[in-house]
């Protein structure tokens, strides 16, 4: 139950921060977005606490973890797939054209008889 009151909490929070931002609406927009960055803050930091936001702490952590695991890719090999579907983009394209014109050609020119001028 206390978890469920912080996080709405957090959530008017976030509500004060937009609010505010509308409610000043006569003041520098710095002003404006300090309000947002402000409610948005907040809520975040009461967020933390709950065991929503302790879970999704627990995860960031293990997605860290596990991107350190990866085997990226050198330069040399990202430009070659790179080459390779830019490749593969334009022969589909020339096919697809060639595929438009042909179904244009036979539709317009054979079986209607619609000559272009």
């Amino acid at each position: 139950m206390a978890d469920k009151l912080k996080f709405a909490l957090a959530l008017l929070l976030l509500i004060a921060g937009v609010v505010g931002f509308y409610y000043l609406g006569e003041q520098p927009m710095i002003l404006r977005v300090l309000s947002v960055l402000a409610g948005v803050g907040a809520g975040v930091a009461v967020a933390w606490f709950t065991a929503v936001g302790k879970r999704f702490i627990e995860f960031s952590r293990e997605a860290i973890v596990e991107t350190k695991k990866v085997v990226w890719p050198s330069r040399r090999e990202t430009m070659q797939t790179t080459g390779i579907v830019f490749a593969f983009v334009l022969v589909m394209a020339i096919v697809l054209w060639l595929t438009d014109k042909s179904l244009e050609w036979v539709l317009y020119d054979l079986i209607l008889g619609w000559k272009k001028l």
